[in-house]
């Protein structure tokens, strides 16, 4: 059988067969490597019930192919919490992964706004959204800041597009100029009255995000909660710190947690039929992590309430 048919069988067994037998050794020996120097470019339906386009060379893309998600702990999360008629924004929303999950979540009454600075993933995610009838999403092309203005973004490697950041690394594969605004410019205050979920991840520009929200942090709902991924290494580069993004909320009543987020594709199938909750977060993190900022005090967050 040739590589690409094995492929294809192999991976309709990883994607739809009950259970998990085998499914993680197909996807570490095999699938994922081969779909990556071999990469396929298809409409693929995701878990949330929308088609995309993908191509399985970039690490999100393959992911999506091989299980109709992105990050399943956060995916369960956002399931979780997500009600008909509330606001989720989604700030550096890349292609739309989680803004398509949340405009469905959320219903026709709810209402998602996603924020993405890069030209090429706001017209993916737009192309996304128009493709599967999603005209509860409100799509803004600005990078979040604490300050209006311009900023260059950087995308270091092709096979992960979700890693574009204003850190210039070391290698440039691509760099484009976008806009910047706060994020209390960029939503409405009615946008963050119904707000249940805010969702950061903005490769290394959280402080500053966090810094353009804080002064919309009273219109929002008691049971608001945040999710920023911060990146130790990116903010220290520009002079900034992940304990000045935790401390920030926490002044604000905020208790924090940690939702694990394992990039190895060998541990979604698993993942995918037990998410874990985030569990209270006792030490600053050093290495790329994601937070949930809740004002909830417990020692981890109950999903399926």
């Amino acid at each position: 059988m040739p590589s690409s048919a094995l492929a294809r069988a192999l991976r309709a067994y990883v994607r739809h067969a009950p259970g998990t037998v085998g499914k993680a050794r197909l996807v570490d020996r095999f699938l994922d490597n081969h779909l990556r120097t071999h990469p396929v470019h298809t409409a693929v339906r995701l878990r949330s019930g929308d088609v995309v386009t993908v191509t399985t060379s970039d690490v999100i893309q393959r992911y999506q192919y091989l299980f109709g998600e992105w990050e399943p702990n956060l995916s369960a999360f956002l399931r979780d919490r997500l009600q008909p008629g509330d606001t989720f924004i989604d700030v550096g929303a890349h292609r739309g992964a989680f803004s398509l999950l949340a405009s469905r979540a959320v219903g026709p009454l709810g209402r998602v706004v996603a924020i993405e600075p890069s030209p090429q993933f706001h017209d993916d995610l737009s192309a996304a959204a128009t493709a599967n009838h999603r005209t509860n999403i409100r799509a803004v092309r600005s990078a979040a800041s604490d300050t209006p203005g311009t900023l260059t973004l950087y995308l270091e490697d092709p096979a992960n597009l979700g890693h574009t950041s204003a850190v210039r690394p070391r290698h440039v594969h691509t760099a484009f100029e976008v806009p910047t605004a706060p994020l209390a410019d960029l939503v409405s205050q009615a946008e963050f009255a119904a707000t249940r979920i805010i969702k950061i991840d903005v490769e290394g520009a959280e402080a500053a995000a966090i810094r353009g929200l804080l002064p919309a942090l009273p219109h929002l709902r008691d049971d608001a909660e945040l999710v920023v991924e911060v990146t130790p290494r990116l903010l220290a580069k520009q002079g900034e710190k992940a304990a000045d993004v935790i401390d920030s909320l926490r002044e604000h009543g905020y208790h924090v947690y940690t939702i694990n987020n394992d990039y190895d594709p060998a541990t979604y199938p698993r993942t995918m039929r037990l998410p874990q909750p985030p569990v209270r977060c006792t030490e600053t993190p050093k290495d790329l992590t994601d937070l949930v900022f809740s004002r909830t005090d417990a020692d981890h967050l109950t999903l399926g309430r």
